[in-house]
């Protein structure tokens, strides 16, 4: 395991080059390329003009058949008639003609009238009379009164008859040939329709009681009277033409839609339906592998982006990478060896894919928003992989699967970080696999055998709990390849029937008391500024674990004993004391712990300086060096080890003072914050000037809630008294 270790830490110091990181995502992109290749190559089929198709040929996906379309539109616009429209004013204007006749022939007749009676009265005598007007005279000046148009379409016989007649006579067939227009213009005349109108006008005022000329005037004025009055209407034609044909649904070959049956004749039509779904050209087409192409550049951008945006430091995110392409790469070989039994001509074997496993695996190890993007990305290259059988590159129904089923184990990790319930939630995601198949099976309303059924349980619970066996069997292959120090591997750390923490509680029951009120001081300072505060608690449980070489020269562990150090010259107390630091990362390298507990032990003190055996030498000899007095360090690294030395001084510091104020805790917490601030000892982490003070304000409030004041029972002072 340590070989592998060591390898891996070779190539994750590679990933530092720019040109291996990108080796690195050019090798991810080409394994998913190849892992996909034959899902999207098109399938090989020997189509020709009037042969037999060998099987059932379905579209791949949904094509409109324009040709039928416009055939289908034109058979829309054939069907359409055209707009004739009825012009009502028409027939006004002709009865209006016939009435200024009618009443033309009134006027020159009582103009005549008038003119005679004015002669007869100039006149005189008998001999002097007017002579009346001859009948073609009066015509002649009704024909004055009218347009030319009107005189040159009438016969001069209907003016003759019409200055005949009296005004009542008059008056009578105005109204019979007016009222005949009217019935007759009241309804369509088309122009092929004229002459039959003409007709039926002359029929209607055939059997009225005029008497025969003046019949026939009425007669051959309603003829010329009637005129076409329907129109043909291009604007409105044209429009209802134009809605016709937009209300055509364009023609579609949907997507599983059976083209050619098995043993069927490809006719001409079905030949250029199968050229429309892209079968004829297969072996020329390359838009498949374009496709895929890009999108495997999508999936690596998103990825790509995440990790360079990652806040966190170069090696840890190089090592999250690496853990990043070996799941992921994982994950996708398992999905391509479960595709390879579709060859078991059952299209569903996909549901037994093991989708939560990735999902968990990211959670725990690296980060739940990468997580629920690797869930994304699994479910979009298994609707791809597991396409077989389907019509169509994108098999949804297992693409929707996979997601829900990995989103179910990562979402119930996230408030259950325990390694114990990984089980849990392999059986949760069985229970989420099980529901998503019945809804799917329900909107498709197909008819399903109680034999489907039961597979489709077998796999949603297979599927669950294979991830989670997976799960638990890599997870401590990758926690000890990259030496990854997941939230369920501190929870294991922190359990007190660990080994070392055994051995502190019996050992050193003092360092292990005073390790657990550190603990609680640095999680909660840790939480205040957004830091790991599980793992400044577990590296606090740890942090003091060299004191167990010689317990008993720490006065936590002493309990009433003499002081071993005021037998010891101070600079062998130094030394003592200084070793506990450098022997506790020895012990814990012995465990095999984690390298960021290691790293809490050795430096939690920092370089400080151990002042009180440092002035008791100095008192000795002044030209002491302080340098002899200091921790080796290194310097806090983290803001977590930071933290951790702050509460380590201020809780041994408080500890020994008798019954603490509130104002003595807040003056002491600063005093100490300040000191190691002006000693340089955050010099080398990133802790903030503004973090620091939030620090130093969680760490009084926690304090002054462990050493309140308290209540002082009558027994307890009596006792008191008694021991005085």
């Amino acid at each position: 395991m340590d070989k592998i270790r060591q390898n891996f830490i070779k190539i994750r110091k590679l990933l530092d080059f720019t040109f291996f990181r990108v080796l690195f995502f050019l090798t991810l992109g080409v394994l998913l390329y190849i892992a996909m290749f034959s899902n999207v190559r098109p399938e090989k089929l020997d189509l020709s003009l009037f042969k037999v198709a060998e099987k059932t040929i379905r579209s791949p996906g949904t094509v409109e058949d324009k040709l039928s379309t416009e055939k289908k539109r034109k058979e829309a616009l054939d069907q359409v008639q055209d707009v004739l429209i009825l012009k009502k004013e028409y027939t006004q204007n002709r009865v209006d003609l016939i009435t200024s006749i009618f009443e033309s022939a009134s006027e020159v007749n009582e103009d005549i009238k008038d003119e005679m009676q004015k002669k007869a009265a100039e006149g005189g005598d008998a001999s002097s009379r007017p002579i009346e007007p001859v009948p073609s005279e009066k015509a002649a000046r009704l024909k004055e009164k009218l347009t030319e148009g009107v005189t040159k379409d009438i016969p001069d016989e209907v003016f003759l008859s019409l200055m005949q007649a009296n005004k009542e006579d008059l008056a009578i067939a105005k109204d019979l040939t007016v009222t005949a227009i009217n019935n007759i213009m009241s309804k369509r005349i088309s122009a092929d329709d004229v002459e039959n109108a003409k007709k039926r006008v002359e029929e209607e005022l055939k059997y009225t009681t005029l008497d025969g000329p003046l019949k026939n005037s009425a007669i051959e004025l309603g003829r010329y009277a009637i005129v076409q009055n329907e129109f043909y209407d291009p604007e409105a034609t044209e429009e209802l033409r134009k809605q016709a044909a937009e209300n055509v649904e364009p023609v579609k070959i949907l997507q599983g839609q059976i083209i050619v049956e098995e043993g069927e004749l490809i006719t001409r039509d079905k030949y250029r339906q199968l050229k429309l779904a892209g079968f004829l050209n297969i072996d020329k087409s390359l838009k498949p592998y374009i496709g895929l192409a890009f999108l495997i550049g999508l999936i690596l951008s998103i990825i790509y982006y995440y990790f360079n945006q990652l806040k966190t430091d170069p090696d840890k995110r190089q090592t999250f990478l690496l853990l990043f392409g070996l799941i992921f790469t994982l994950s996708i070989f398992l999905m391509k060896m479960v595709s390879l039994l579709h060859e078991l001509n059952y299209t569903e074997i996909s549901y037994i894919f093991p989708a939560a496993m990735c999902g968990m695996l990211i959670k725990i190890l690296i980060d739940e928003k990468l997580a629920v993007f690797i869930s994304i990305i699994m479910a979009v290259c298994g609707s791809i992989i597991f396409n077989e059988g389907i019509s169509g590159a994108l098999n949804i129904s297992a693409g929707i699967y996979i997601l829900f089923s990995s989103l179910a184990g990562v979402l119930f990790l996230s408030t259950q970080n325990q390694r114990s319930k990984i089980l849990q939630a392999g059986f949760f995601a069985s229970a989420v696999n099980l529901i998503t198949l019945l809804s799917l099976m329900f909107l498709r309303n197909g008819q399903y055998s109680g034999m489907e059924y039961g597979f489709f349980i077998i796999a949603s619970l297979v599927s669950g709990v294979v991830s989670a066996v997976l799960c638990i069997g890599f997870l401590p292959f990758f926690e000890a390849s990259f030496g990854i120090l997941s939230t369920m591997k501190l929870i294991e750390l922190s359990n007190p029937n660990h080994p070392l923490l055994r051995k502190i509680l019996t050992e050193a029951p003092g360092t292990y008391h005073h390790s657990v009120m550190v603990a609680n001081l640095a999680e909660s300072a840790c939480e205040a500024i957004g830091a790991n505060g599980l793992l400044a608690r577990v590296g606090c449980y740890y942090h003091d674990v060299g004191k167990t070489k010689r317990p008993l020269f720490f006065i936590e562990n002493q309990l009433n004993r003499d002081n071993p150090h005021d037998r010891l010259p101070p600079e062998k107390s130094a030394q003592i004391i200084i070793a506990h630091a450098a022997d506790g990362g020895a012990i814990l390298r012995k465990y095999h712990m984690p390298k960021e507990i290691v790293e809490i032990a050795e430096q939690h003190h920092g370089t400080s300086l151990l002042k009180f055996f440092y002035h008791k030498a100095a008192q000795v000899n002044p030209d002491i060096k302080e340098k002899e007095y200091r921790y080796a360090g290194p310097k806090a690294q983290t803001k977590e080890i930071a933290i951790i030395g702050i509460a380590d001084s201020v809780e041994a510091a408080v500890r020994s003072m008798t019954q603490p104020t509130p104002g003595q805790i807040e003056s002491l917490v600063r005093s100490i914050t300040a000191d190691k601030l002006q000693d340089g000892q955050f010099n080398e982490c990133e802790l903030t000037l503004k973090e620091l003070e939030v620090v130093a304000h969680t760490l009084c409030e926690t304090l002054k809630g462990i050493f309140h004041s308290r209540i002082e029972y009558p027994e307890i002072t009596k006792q008191k008294v008694k021991e005085a």
